[in-house]
């Protein structure tokens, strides 16, 4: 006679069944190792996802499939087993002549895409030669003053083959206008030129900071950005909306998902009352999100953003392409994330973050290095970091299906909860009248200072783990190459400004400023003399110099949270 087991089934059991007669002895021999268990942004995970969590989930509805509505699957019918994601890295420092080289350097080693990072002066629409940017000059990114400097930086790299990608957001309109005159310069039809402007002004206000121009104005210009490219760049994403920065800045997930969206829908408002019909412009509309540390997290993000979106843009603005429903996406792992004790413990945050961001569907990725948090990477790091995107895409198998975790109980419920979540602040900055007012009102900006302070007294009472930091540290330290930045660069940079301010045409540069500011006051589409004044040698500086004197500089209210 066989003995009976209590384990032998012959119906389903109930999840309340295993937990009193499985369970419950378990835990009197063995407690859980934490009373209370939480993803990175807070939110409880239970011990176990079943069927029972999903009542009433239609997978129909939910899921959908890969290519269609609600596009939770993704945005493509074939995802990586057509094509992979671009790998990218953000690079640029020194001087234009210095980042080419580790542009072909990248390209020659299997990158496909390039994604350009510009040095402070430049982002905040500063030439090398202003006071303000002293000590700054190629510091953190590469130094573009005039488009002298973008003919070097993209020096023997044919634009009609490499798509790329530039970081810049307050003076976005400026650099597009240099990238686009190399490409006519090369000989590129502007019908070819593929690539990403962040052009994200909405999200500096909230998270970054880097601005010029207050609100309104800069809406305008982007608005003017948008039209024209729909007209003459069609392949061009004119924004990477960007939630990168948001979480950086100490967002949780639920609110960088929320705060993203919502500067989405700003834009294509601000778009759609300028006239613009939302089918010409919203196809090239492109996101850029974190892939931060809790792994399960973050590829629910990915796909709640998906599904979010293409209800937004399907429902609220009545698109009718279905091209305008998707959600596309860079991704980008997290910087904060990133450690200078036991640097080389970043290698690996940083190929599970990759993971997350390539099961979460993401169509481009960029991959930090382990020495970002010490200075600008070394080509060694960046090597690393790059081939960390090859081994994933060639050699783990995760490109080989589509949405593999697709029906996993824990994994839907966390993108249903994450979906919810986001649309609660969405929907409470559309009681405010939209972000414009909600960001003037300091609402996104008190959410997420809220939720870096809760994160960081989390780490200090050691609730949440960061290896090497606050548990398992070290008193010997590894020691790491830096990239240093020469102060000769700088000066080097400024004599290469004042020899263009002085070979220069001076009457066809002062007309081509004048045109500028001429647009600016009558409201006619900046674009076109902006890349008048480009051409002309106009600088960063002087470009948004006579912008300024129309549309003035934005200051921020001081807020006590």
């Amino acid at each position: 006679m066989k003995p009976e087991s209590t384990h032998v089934l012959t119906r389903r059991r109930t999840r309340r069944e295993w937990e009193e007669e499985t369970l419950r002895p378990a835990l009197k021999k063995a407690p859980e190792r934490m009373p209370e268990f939480t993803t990175l942004s807070g939110v409880p995970v239970s011990r176990l996802y079943s069927v029972e969590d999903l009542a009433g989930w239609d997978p129909g509805e939910k899921l959908g499939l890969p290519g269609e509505y609600p596009y939770t699957r993704g945005p493509h019918p074939t995802m990586y087993r057509g094509r992979l994601w671009t790998m990218r890295q953000f690079s640029g420092f020194g001087t234009a002549r210095d980042t080419n080289r580790r542009y072909r350097y990248l390209l020659d080693h299997g990158q496909t895409g390039l994604s350009v990072a510009f040095d402070m002066p430049t982002l905040m629409g500063l030439d090398s030669d202003d006071p303000r940017s002293a000590g700054e000059v190629g510091r953190e990114g590469v130094a573009i003053d005039t488009l002298a400097d973008m003919e070097t930086l993209f020096e023997e790299i044919p634009l009609a083959q490499v798509s790329t990608s530039m970081t810049i957001n307050a003076p976005a309109a400026v650099l597009l206008a240099m990238y686009l005159t190399v490409a006519r310069k090369q000989g590129v039809a502007w019908g070819r030129v593929r690539g990403t402007v962040q052009n994200d002004i909405l999200k500096e206000y909230i998270a970054q900071k880097e601005w010029i121009f207050p609100p309104r104005p800069s809406m305008r210009i982007i608005v003017d950005m948008i039209a024209f490219c729909a007209r003459e760049v069609p392949l061009w994403n004119t924004i990477s909306i960007s939630g990168y920065h948001i979480r950086e800045a100490g967002s949780t997930a639920a609110q960088e998902l929320a705060f993203t969206l919502a500067d989405g829908i700003g834009y294509v408002q601000a778009c759609v009352e300028a006239g613009l019909d939302v089918d010409t412009f919203a196809p090239r509309l492109s996101f850029f999100f974190n892939a931060h540390s809790d792994f399960f997290e973050e590829i629910a993000k990915f796909r709640a953003a998906r599904r979010i979106w293409a209800k937004v843009m399907r429902e609220r603005f009545g698109a009718k392409d279905p091209r305008s429903w998707m959600l596309r996406t860079h991704a980008q792992t997290a910087g904060c994330s990133l450690t200078a004790q036991q640097p080389h413990n970043n290698i690996v945050r940083v190929a599970l973050q990759a993971l997350s961001a390539v099961l979460g569907g993401t169509q481009s990725l960029h991959t930090n290095s382990m020495d970002e948090t010490l200075g600008l990477p070394t080509e060694q790091a960046v090597t690393i970091a790059l081939r960390t995107q090859q081994i994933l895409a060639e050699e783990t198998g995760v490109a080989n299906t589509i949405d593999p975790l697709a029906g996993s109980y824990f994994l839907e419920s966390l993108t249903d909860g994450i979906e919810c979540a986001a649309q609660e602040l969405i929907a409470a900055i559309e009681k405010m009248g939209g972000i414009i007012p909600a960001i003037e009102q300091g609402f996104p900006q008190r959410e997420i200072a809220e939720a870096s302070f809760h994160y960081q007294q989390q780490l200090e009472r050691g609730e949440k783990v960061m290896v090497g930091v606050n548990r398992y540290a070290e008193e010997t330290h590894c020691p790491v190459d830096i990239l240093k930045i020469p102060p000769t660069v700088e000066t080097s940079q400024v004599r290469g400004l004042k020899r263009v301010r002085r070979h220069r045409d001076t009457r066809r540069h002062k007309r081509a400023l004048a045109d500028l500011l001429e647009a600016a006051k009558t409201g006619d589409n900046v674009m076109p003399p902006m890349i008048r004044a480009v051409e002309a040698y106009a600088s960063v500086g002087e470009i948004c110099s006579t912008l300024k004197s129309e549309f003035g500089e934005y200051r921020e209210e001081k807020t006590f949270f």
